[in-house]
């Protein structure tokens, strides 16, 4: 779906001319990407039919070209096929999770716990899956690993009485986030537990989880669990661009439910609150710089960075290590990418930019054998200097410019992004 789309806007981009032709194959090349996106049948049609009808009959805005136009009403048709964002208060509350089995509602507990923690409130999770064998270990241990409150009874099989105490136990804390045993389908005794956990904890939200590959059968899960228990908010799990994820975004817009969140990974940190507008900005291949903006924001004060320095990339060498464990928590450099327009892309070999941690230790190491001038200047390091630099730090003089090659990017990436045109309002791609 991401690169279908985005090719859809490259078209455009950089076709010589606007005409009826360009305009009938966008509509045939959007109708592809959004049926192998799985989403419903009847909405890619309007979308399409919405395209080609203001494509074909409206006037350039004034400040446009016509390249510029066609974008624009591709960028807002796409937009209403998108379900509506969920704005939930940072205010003390409780959330129930409910879904399917494997949708990802345990990790997605601790995600949106952690959200909140990251927002400087006190957040905490509830183990109140006792279905599943591993449910209560694995929340612990995300809990633990991200600096939440957690109560479970790992022995105790009655869901309603976890969650009554842990309330109790969890009183002091701003957020409770509680997790619940997943349902293979709506089998009747699960229906009644779930109901009765949310008549004993009162939540002030209660979140249907979703993976994003469920296709055409996102509308009837939706519907049956508002259903059972009224649905506030939907969050779609393991939407990492490989996932067709367009049911899960269709049922949302079908039923009338709003997105709150959408997981982008595995990891706890890969999960972000659903802004409509940056998400289809990042289908389309136009950057979502806000997106990008807030994880830079919690990654420098996690790390005591200093912000304008991360962003202008004005460091240095012995900052570099910090920067990149900061990086390296930010998630892949491709998903990074993914949040820039495409006019910003540096030609720059996906290998070079991703950092494992073996990497990281090596470029420590040969950082270790730098004088504190180099590590200050690092423009002064000449062919001499790495021939000794990796002598004294064992590796060879192709590791230490694969460490300056690193630093230079990354510092050119944090300029262009700094001082580049933002593409989501006005629409200036650069073209």
């Amino acid at each position: 779906m991401l690169s279908s789309l985005k090719d859809v806007v490259k078209k455009i981009a950089r076709s010589s001319s606007v005409d009826k032709k360009l305009v009938e194959e966008i509509v045939r090349d959007v109708q592809r990407a959004l049926i192998k996106a799985d989403v419903n049948v009847r909405q890619v049609k309007e979308i399409s039919d919405a395209i080609k009808k203001r494509a074909l009959s409206e006037e350039v805005l004034s400040g446009l070209n016509p390249r510029e136009h066609i974008i624009k009403i591709v960028y807002e048709e796409i937009l209403r096929g998108v379900g509506e964002g969920f704005d939930i208060p940072l205010k003390k509350s409780k959330i129930m999770l409910v879904g399917l089995q494997g949708s990802g509602k345990t990790t997605t507990a601790a995600k949106i716990a952690k959200y909140f923690k990251d927002k400087g409130m006190k957040a905490a999770v509830i183990a109140g899956d006792t279905h599943r064998p591993a449910a209560y270990e694995q929340l612990k241990q995300l809990a633990e690993q991200a600096g939440l409150g957690f109560f479970g009874k790992k022995e105790e099989k009655d869901a309603v009485k976890i969650v009554k105490e842990g309330l109790e136990a969890l009183k002091d804390y701003d957020v409770i986030v509680i997790d619940t045993a997943g349902r293979h389908a709506l089998e009747e005794e699960l229906i009644e537990e779930m109901k009765r956990i949310a008549e004993v904890s009162k939540p002030d939200y209660k979140f249907l989880v979703l993976d994003a590959s469920i296709g055409q059968l996102a509308s009837k899960q939706a519907e049956a669990f508002n259903e059972a228990v009224g649905i506030d908010a939907i969050v779609i799990t393991k939407f990492d661009g490989t996932a067709k994820g367009g049911g899960a975004l269709s049922a949302a817009r079908l039923i009338g439910i709003p997105i709150a969140f959408i997981g982008t990974g595995e990891k706890i940190e890969d999960f972000e609150k659903f802004d409509p507008a940056g998400f289809v900005s990042r289908l389309l291949g136009m950057g979502d710089i806000k997106a990008l903006l807030e994880k830079v924001e919690r990654i420098v004060k996690e790390e005591e960075l200093d912000p304008e320095a991360f962003l202008k990339g004005k460091f240095t060498l012995k900052d570099v290590y910090k920067q990149l464990e900061a990086m390296n928590k930010m998630g892949p450099i491709s998903k990074i990418f993914e949040m820039l327009p495409f006019g910003f892309s540096l030609k720059v070999d996906d290998e070079a930019l991703e950092m494992t941690q073996e990497k990281m230790k090596k470029f420590k190491v040969i950082m270790d054998s730098m004088t504190e001038e180099e590590l200050l200047n690092p423009k002064i390091i000449d062919s001499s200097r790495i021939r000794r630099i990796a002598i004294g730090s064992g590796t060879t003089p192709q590791d230490v410019k694969e460490l300056l090659n690193y630093y230079n990017t990354m510092k050119n990436l944090m300029k262009r992004l700094k001082k580049g045109k933002l593409p989501i309002k006005g629409l200036k791609l650069g073209l």
